[in-house]
């Protein structure tokens, strides 16, 4: 049994990979820059087998107040569902910020080096009238000027128990702020 625990414990640190593993790649990811103005994103969550579980758009809107990145996100599903979430993104210092919404626990930590930008944060998520307390592991990474690769890494108890994939493109350098919302 003991093998067991070992190898899991192994397996568990397995895959990690260090933001400065990809300080000297380029285009810079430059999370203010990119997420001001407005932006597309489709995506999908597939669960721990593998299957697409939900597929989902979202209509973003970036801009600066009082210091910060202001993001508004409208999540649109498959099944009609609406979901609106803001963020707020602080510089947190040498390529480092830090990120809250009213539906994240605590606070979103954030880097970037190079061309990829890594968020890790806690939220309760709800899945079929139970909610689930997990944690986000979320890789971004800048592909050109107006396209980023995004995937998240859903887990529960350090295991992987879903993943989210989207695709973000940047469509104008400015939108309109979801004032109703703030």
């Amino acid at each position: 049994m003991r093998w067991l625990w070992v190898s899991v414990v192994f397996l568990a640190g397995c895959g990690h990979v260090d933001i400065d593993h990809y300080r000297s790649s380029s285009p810079a990811f430059n999370l203010n820059e990119y997420f001001t103005g407005q932006t597309k994103a489709w995506g999908l969550v597939q669960n721990y087998r593998g299957e697409v579980v939900r597929r989902f758009n979202v209509g973003l809107c970036g801009y600066e107040r009082d210091g910060q990145l202001i993001l508004d996100e409208d999540f649109v599903y498959d099944d009609g569902e609406t979901q609106f979430r803001q963020w707020r993104i602080s510089p947190d210092g040498d390529g480092r910020w830090q990120g809250r919404a009213d539906d994240i626990i605590g606070v979103a930590e954030g880097a970037e080096a190079g061309f990829a930008l890594q968020w890790a944060y806690q939220m309760d998520l709800e899945v079929d009238d139970t909610v689930y307390r997990v944690s986000f592991d979320d890789w971004m990474y800048r592909l050109d000027e107006q396209h980023v690769f995004n995937r998240a890494a859903i887990k529960k108890w350090g295991f992987t128990v879903a993943e989210v994939t989207l695709f973000f493109e940047k469509r104008a350098p400015d939108c309109q702020p979801v004032t109703r919302r703030q």
